[in-house]
């Protein structure tokens, strides 16, 4: 393994239930505000004041190199309406370098198939591709600070097909089980559980695989984790046959140069799949000091990463994404409030460069 310690990946990637109480509603507006022009995909200045910064809603990116779809109503978007109204200008500029790029929805366990459909129905409607984030496995991240998932297998099987159910023939970007591989290979799920959390991800797989226009990415871990030579049978196991390719440095801040080198080492283990690099917090790269294990916990001195894009110049990398939403907390370490929270303070050190 790489680093000195087995859990140097990351945890705290994914959402509390508790933290997203009002997603269900949310994602269902999201279809009202589409329709009533509120999409946020215009390409106006939104009101810009001469020789000042752009204000105003959102916008999504030029289609041609960044088709994924920008959410005009998320936190970081909420928080930059807010900046703007209270006149806060040096904030408001900074939140807008996340509020305008898109992220990955990491859709719930209560409200999955509303969610799934609210995301990728508005997404189509802006004519962009909507990048959801599925994180409710049995026994997820060894009871750490997003511990929890699905009661069981069956309640996750049937979680699935209510995910596959709302996305239908609307075209998505699917980023499988942060974390869920990497831990069987590391020694923090139980043996146990193992048998059945491959029969998991491989019916996840197989579910998700058979819609028309989504593309599945099983989480890999990243550089700092995992040798890819281990992971050989493990990918085998879980069906990566069946998926699009694979996710590396998901919720991490390992370098795009590293982990694109070991995504490619990845893809010789899996039958030459490709793969997509969360690119949303590595623009200074992992953080050099202190325990290994948490490194990956709100480490101070970070920063957005390459905006997200399917214009990598290489044939092995699919895309750029920002999977792990920027400015949300990994979890209740370094005074940050629970995983999946807007941590403000946070998101505009990230924006800011560190």
């Amino acid at each position: 393994m790489y680093g000195s310690d087995a859990r140097t990946g990351r945890r705290g990637g994914g959402r509390r239930a508790g933290g997203r109480a009002a997603l269900a509603t949310g994602a269902a507006l999201l279809l009202a505000a589409c329709s009533s022009g509120g999409g946020g995909g215009g390409s106006g200045d939104g009101g810009a004041k001469a020789g000042g910064p752009r204000q105003g809603p959102v916008r999504q990116q030029p289609k041609g190199t960044d088709p994924y779809w920008v959410d005009p109503h998320g936190r970081a978007a909420r928080a930059l309406a807010a900046y703007e109204k209270g006149g806060a200008d040096r904030e408001a500029a900074l939140v807008r370098r996340i509020a305008e790029q898109p992220v990955g929805q990491w859709l719930t366990p209560e409200s999955a198939r509303q969610e799934a459909e609210g995301f990728t129905e508005a997404a189509r409607r802006a004519d962009r591709v909507a990048v959801l984030v599925l994180y409710n496995i049995p026994h997820r991240d060894c009871g750490q600070y997003s511990g929890g998932g699905a009661a069981d297998g069956n309640a996750y099987r049937a979680w699935i097909k209510e995910v596959a159910a709302g996305i239908g023939d609307r075209p998505a970007t699917v980023v499988l089980e942060p974390d869920a591989l990497l831990h069987l290979v590391d020694g923090c799920t139980p043996e146990k559980f193992h048998e059945e959390r491959y029969d998991l991800l491989k019916g996840a797989l197989t579910t998700l695989g058979a819609l028309p226009r989504t593309k599945v990415y099983l989480d890999a871990g990243n550089p700092g984790w995992q040798r890819p030579e281990a992971l050989r049978e493990p990918l085998e196991r879980a069906g990566v046959a069946a998926a699009d390719g694979l996710a590396v440095n998901v919720s991490n801040f390992e370098t795009t140069a590293r982990s694109v080198d070991y995504g490619k080492r990845l893809s010789a283990q899996a039958g030459g799949k490709p793969f997509v690099v969360d690119t949303s917090r590595n623009g200074n790269g992992p953080y050099p000091k202190g325990d290994p294990a948490e490194r990956w916990c709100n480490p101070p001195g970070r920063a957005l990463g390459e905006t997200p894009t399917a214009d990598t110049a290489d044939p092995l990398v699919d895309a750029y994404l920002w999977v792990k939403r920027p400015g949300e907390s990994d979890g209740t370490c370094k005074g940050g409030p629970k995983a999946g929270e807007w941590w403000p303070a946070y998101a505009l050190d990230l924006a800011a460069g560190g």
